[in-house]
Parts: C-alpha cells; sequence; structure tokens
C-alpha cells in the first residue's frame, strides 16, 4: 500500500474512491456476472455521485477492510455505502465512510438512454440493504 500513501506517509484521499470502485467491480464479479458482462456490451454503469468522509488517518502497512453494502434503490440508481476499517488484530477502527451513487445506463445507437436497475444486481444486492436506523429522541 506505499504506493497509495503522499510524502506524510498517510493514504491519499484519492484512494478510498478507488477502493469503492474495486469493491463495487468485485461485488459485481462474485455476484452479478451477467451484469459484468452487460457492460462490456451496451450497459453503462455511470457513477452520479460519490463522497467520503474520514474519521481516522490509514498508513502505509495498515490492513484495510472495505465493506459494501445497499444503502438506497432509486428507479434507474443504486446507492451503496461502504465503510472502512482499521484491522489491528481483533479489532476494527471505523476510518472512513462513502457512499457512491451510480446510474444505469444504456448505449443505445451511440446516445447513453436511463434504464431500470437490471434484475440479477437488484436480487444480489438484497441481502446487503442496511436495516433503517430509527432515532429515538429522549425527554427528560
Amino acid at each position: 500500500m506505499l504506493e497509495e500513501t503522499n510524502l506524510v506517509g498517510n493514504v491519499y484521499f484519492s484512494n478510498y474512491f478507488l477502493w469503492q470502485g474495486h469493491c463495487r467491480e468485485m461485488f459485481l464479479t462474485e455476484h452479478a456476472p451477467g451484469v459484468m458482462a452487460a457492460l462490456h456490451d451496451d450497459l453503462a454503469l455511470v457513477t452520479a455521485a460519490s463522497r467520503c468522509d474520514f474519521f481516522a488517518e490509514l498508513f502505509a502497512g495498515d490492513e484495510v477492510e472495505v465493506r459494501m453494502s445497499l444503502g438506497r434503490r432509486e428507479p434507474g440508481r443504486i446507492t451503496m455505502l461502504f465503510d472502512y476499517y482499521r484491522m489491528d488484530g481483533t479489532a476494527a477502527q471505523l476510518a472512513a465512510r462513502g457512499e457512491q451513487t451510480i446510474a444505469c445506463m444504456r448505449r443505445v445507437r451511440g446516445v447513453m438512454e436511463p434504464t431500470e436497475v437490471p434484475e440479477e444486481l437488484t436480487t444480489a444486492l438484497r441481502p446487503y440493504e442496511r436495516e433503517p436506523i430509527l432515532a429515538v429522541a429522549k425527554r427528560d
């Protein structure tokens, strides 16, 4: 991971976005191979938005685990959530949290047109959907 660090030795911020892409592609290869194959044909998964919030620095030599889950599904769009953990033996420290929204598009006669999320992808993501978090207000 040394090539992913800056002169100070911490992981350069753009690598967190690179890791989002790697995680997404690994997921497609393992869980939705038909979608991965369609990317070589007329399907395009276009990144519409991406962000990352940083909580702790990561350094060269750190073991990092990136966990992806489904955040939201909208017509033709999916938002994936990413948690970046520094692994230290049995402990995991949350170092960053990110998200990426992709729009599903088809190439039709040289023009990109919106399309629905492929069913194979919807099915593959279903087990990774996060439970909604309910906020509970306490009154004294």
